[in-house]
């Protein structure tokens, strides 16, 4: 018997939509003008019209010249690219909507490509500085492949991790559009990720070579797809299912199958269905509400998903009209159970966690238990219950079934009875240090707070001298400072998880706390990170001395040193070389004006 809805849920949806209510009127006021002017295309001049079907078929001209036909015009917008594996398979993609679309008597055109970087290749480089500000470069790109006005709904082509929150970012400034999102599939499961990691610290460790580590690296990422961990890539794809935006069942359903074809014919389908009923609802401005984005917290806390939607979720929210929290994660936090392992909480990677079960499975927890809000609408129609369901493909073509509440592997997934935590993947910790974040799921309870004397560094190379050096004895706070969105953009800083996974292997309690990101694939070892204010920002991490007793406490949410810091003069490195060289030059007017991490860390207005 389904429960009814948590108070806690409840009052955090209210305590948004409460302090939102000025900024979302505006924004709905904003697309709703949008959608009364009518079809696109019907307010273009000849000549504008013209330039905009000249490269097509002639009868997808007499088509789009037709304004007042009922002919839908759909928007591609993708972040293809060959190099990066997760998107390497939309290469084929657009040829196939066009087909898909043609089917209807609709049109489809490429409207426009976004960049699409990858954190894997630049961990540890000097693009990392570009990574988090290329979200928001995204979502301009979005912005400037709908502003030709020629289109009556959207498909985005985009899965790893700035591009999806900078692909709706986007697509919510022309909210008035239908939009759906489409998945290419993880890769298929290679090298374990436990054991790949065990390569990693055995390297930084001195224990293996580097042919060692990039055999076990290829043999991990090895094909076409999404890396098969738990990342941000997956957790975006979690994300959309939650908020209803991409087909129930579709985010982990593998490349080149005749599934994810049949998959993406679907989705073809449903946002053209979306564009024919002329709904407001089918709007995605008008779709996307507070409890969309609560479920997409909730979704994010229950998995154990990556750390860096505690930004993207606030920069998402606020392209809608919202102002979201940490805050309000953390107070979801208390009461939504973690009901998956999956690497790094765990052992089992995607393709075994869909197996066992997956997001149907989770999602059926949650609303059973009152921990979701069903009265949403998706692409698939009114009420999350409709993503309760996984796609098959059988001689009657594509179908939908419903899931077995029961997971099919308990040491993967789990039930809302009995859940791996009773409290979600994320915590928030404050105090005279600032607040920041911790994802508590990948830490084992023993390691989850520490006090003892910091070991302040202002760059990961500097770390490293000093790992190499063995100079960091004893328990340790490591506390790296100035790598916030203001001082370098914000990188993450996943290329010390090896090095400090070494340093607690020996024994030793540490922790990190820091102004900059780790990876969606935060591991083992305690971190505190996005913490505001940063350094670059007259934080008090920036008065951290070595040798200051610093408290991180994920239990009782502290993060705390006992110095008197406001006598202190505040740190300032020289960060020009940080500023300049592999493009960073061109990004300075981003990193003046980027909002705090709290904030979202952006640059766009909303």
């Amino acid at each position: 018997m389904t429960q009814p809805l948590h108070s806690v849920v409840e009052r955090v949806t209210h305590n948004i939509e409460q302090r939102s209510e000025a900024r979302r009127t505006q924004y709905l006021q904003k697309i709703r003008q949008a959608a009364e002017r009518g079809p696109a295309r019907g307010s273009l001049s000849c000549g504008n019209l013209a330039h905009g079907a000249a490269a097509c078929a002639a009868h997808e001209k007499e088509a789009l010249f037709d304004v007042d036909a009922p002919v839908h015009n759909l928007a591609i917008v993708s972040a293809y690219n060959d190099m990066l594996s997760a998107h390497q398979p939309y290469a084929t993609y657009p040829d196939r909507i066009k087909q898909v679309a043609a089917q209807r008597n609709a049109v489809a055109q490429f409207a426009g490509g976004v960049p699409a970087m990858c954190d894997g290749v630049t961990q540890g480089r000097p693009g990392m500085d570009l990574s988090l500000f290329s979200r928001d470069v995204i979502a301009m790109s979005t912005a400037i492949a709908l502003s030709h006005d020629m289109f009556d709904a959207a498909v985005c082509l985009g899965i790893c991790d700035k591009i999806v929150p900078g692909l709706l970012m986007g697509a919510l400034a022309f909210g008035h559009l239908p939009v759906a999102f489409i998945p290419s599939g993880p890769m298929p499961s290679g090298l374990p990720n436990k054991e790949k990691a065990a390569v990693r610290e055995a390297y930084a460790a001195g224990e293996a070579g580097r042919n060692e580590l990039i055999a076990a690296e290829s043999a991990s990422y090895h094909s076409p797809g999404t890396c098969t961990f738990y990342g941000t890539a997956n957790s975006n794809q979690m994300l959309l299912e939650f908020m209803g935006l991409q087909l129930s069942g579709s985010s982990f359903v593998p490349p080149g199958t005749p599934l994810r074809d049949a998959l993406t014919d679907a989705s073809v389908n449903q946002v053209l269905d979306l564009a024919a009923s002329g709904g407001a609802t089918a709007r995605l401005g008008e779709m996307l509400t507070a409890k969309s984005f609560v479920n997409a917290c909730i979704g994010l806390l229950a998995t154990g998903g990556s750390t860096n939607h505690t930004i993207h979720l606030i920069a998402m929210a606020g392209a809608a009209g919202y102002t979201l929290s940490w805050s309000d994660l953390s107070e979801l936090s208390e009461v939504i159970p973690l009901l998956t392992r999956v690497y790094p909480n765990g052992t089992a990677d995607v393709n075994e966690f869909d197996a066992a079960g997956g997001l149907g499975c989770v999602m059926t927890n949650l609303l059973d238990h009152g921990l979701l809000h069903d009265e949403v609408d998706t692409i698939q129609g009114h009420g999350l219950r409709n993503y309760l369901r996984r796609p098959e493909l059988n001689e009657g073509g594509l179908q939908w079934h419903k899931p077995s509440v029961a997971p099919a592997d308990l040491s993967v997934v789990s039930t809302a009875d009995k859940p791996f935590d009773a409290q979600g993947g994320l915590k928030l910790i404050a105090g005279n240090l600032g607040r920041g974040v911790v994802k508590v799921s990948a830490v084992a309870s023993e390691h989850r707070k520490i006090t003892a004397p910091a070991r302040v560094f202002r760059s990961q190379a500097e770390f490293v001298t000093a790992f190499e050096a063995n100079s960091i004895t004893g328990d340790a706070v490591i506390v790296l400072t100035h790598q916030g969105p203001r001082a370098n953009g914000m990188p993450e800083l996943h290329k010390l998880t090896p090095y400090l996974g070494v340093l607690q292997g020996r024994g030793q309690k540490v922790a990190l706390v820091t102004d900059g990101r780790m990876s969606g694939a935060s591991g083992k070892v305690l971190a505190a990170i996005h913490v505001t204010p940063e350094a670059s920002a007259d934080g008090p991490l920036g008065r951290v001395q070595d040798g200051d007793l610093v408290t991180v406490d994920a239990q009782d949410g502290t993060l705390s040193v006992a110095a008197e810091l406001n006598s202190r003069q505040a740190a300032q490195p020289d960060l020009s070389q940080e500023h300049t060289g592999w493009g960073r030059e061109m990004f300075g007017w981003m990193r003046n004006q980027a909002s705090s991490a709290e904030e979202g860390a952006t640059v766009l207005e909303h």
